[in-house]
């Protein structure tokens, strides 16, 4: 494993294709296939990835618009990270968000705290969107956007989510990304919100930009 990964950044460096694991949308069975373990990588700074494969950031970016504007149901689950105003940050990425959902008529189903109350606990609540029997399949979502959300709930959502449901998932990360998104952007900021936001706004606004 340490050699494929090895291999798979030496590859990533001379700009070759990483490895033959695609992140499709699913359902793809009960126990899908860590990306991580398959042998993804995750971005450095100024990329993402679409599928597993190393993009440029700005061409990821114009992907999550692409996929808002010709979803269904496009829903956006901001986390605690964005919800609660602990910094300037969080606060100036919450109103991004709220463009974003505006500007391309998308849903927004917020994940205020995921930790289990004991002993009475509300599935709908806590484990909201982890389990996509509750929140996926009821409210039909056919493309969403983790943000905000803590690395370690993202990971866990995004694989069950990707196992048991052909939701397209995205997920824009404050850190080094997620490999079991569908699509993802590293190092979020309200900046590349808000660059989403005005490739949503051309693209409704110029039928053929889609």
């Amino acid at each position: 494993m340490a050699a494929n990964i090895l291999l798979s950044n030496q590859r990533f460096t001379k700009g070759v294709e990483v490895n033959p694991y695609k992140v499709m949308r699913g359902p793809e069975g009960f126990l899908p296939p860590a990306a991580a373990l398959a042998g993804n990588i995750l971005p450095e700074p100024g990329f993402g990835h679409i599928e597993g494969r190393i993009v440029n950031e700005d061409q990821a970016v114009e992907e999550a618009a692409r996929m808002f504007v010709g979803a269904k149901v496009p829903t956006i689950f901001p986390g605690p990270l964005v919800l609660w105003g602990w910094n300037e940050k969080a606060i100036k990425t919450a109103e991004a968000v709220e463009r974003l959902s505006i500007a391309g008529g998308i849903n927004i189903i917020p994940m205020p705290d995921y930790r289990p109350k004991y002993p009475k606990i509300d599935p709908e609540a806590e484990i909201n969107p982890n389990h996509p029997n509750l929140t996926i399949w009821h409210n039909k979502i056919d493309v969403c956007m983790f943000i905000g959300v803590h690395c370690h709930y993202a990971n866990l959502s995004l694989k069950i989510i990707r196992g048991g449901t052909a939701c397209y998932t995205m997920a824009f990360c404050a850190e080094a990304g997620h490999e079991d998104a569908n699509l993802s952007v590293r190092d979020m900021s309200p900046t590349k919100l808000d660059k989403v936001t005005e490739i949503v706004k051309k693209l409704k606004t110029n039928s053929k930009g889609f």
